[in-house]
C-alpha cells in the first residue's frame, strides 16, 4: 500500500504549480495523440504507418507497445491517472527513437523524440500533481 501511495503522491509546492502543471499534461498529451496517435488510425497512400522495430520485437508487440504508448497513454496523462507508470512505455518509445531510431539524423529530426522523452521524463519525476486523478485515489486510500 505504501508503494501506491508514493507512486500516486506529488507535491508541486502551490496551486499555481499544480495548475501549470495540468495545462502542460493536457497539451502534451493532446499533442502527443493528435500527431502520433492519430498516425495509426489513417492510411498515407493507402498503407498503414510502418513503425519501426529497432530491437527486434516480434512484429505484433511493437506495434502494440507503440499503439498503446501513442494513442491510450496520451489519455492516461491528461486525465493523470497511473502517471508515472503509464508514461513509462511512451518513454521507451520516444527514448528509442531518439537513441537507435533516429541517431544519424541532423539534430532538427531527433529534436523530436528528445523533447518528448525529457517532458515525460519529467512527468515521471513530478507525478501528475494536485489536479489529477491520481491525487484524488491518493486521497480515497
Amino acid at each position: 500500500m505504501e508503494i501506491v501511495k508514493q507512486i500516486l503522491s506529488s507535491d508541486l509546492g502551490s496551486s499555481f504549480n499544480d495548475a501549470a502543471f495540468l495545462v502542460f499534461r493536457i497539451l502534451l498529451g493532446v499533442e502527443l495523440f493528435r500527431v502520433h496517435g492519430l498516425k495509426k488510425f489513417r492510411l498515407e497512400n493507402g498503407k498503414k504507418e510502418v513503425v519501426p522495430n529497432p530491437l527486434g520485437l516480434p512484429d505484433k508487440m511493437n506495434a502494440l507497445v507503440a499503439s498503446l504508448a501513442d494513442t491510450v497513454v496520451p489519455f492516461l496523462i491528461i486525465l493523470g491517472l497511473g502517471t508515472r507508470l503509464a508514461v513509462l512505455p511512451t518513454i521507451g518509445v520516444t527514448a528509442i527513437g531518439y537513441f537507435v531510431v533516429h541517431r544519424k539524423d541532423s539534430l532538427e529530426v531527433r529534436d523530436v523524440p528528445y523533447m518528448y522523452t525529457l517532458s515525460l521524463l519529467l512527468i515521471l519525476a513530478l507525478g501528475a500533481g494536485r489536479y489529477s486523478l491520481d491525487y484524488y485515489l491518493l486521497n480515497l486510500l
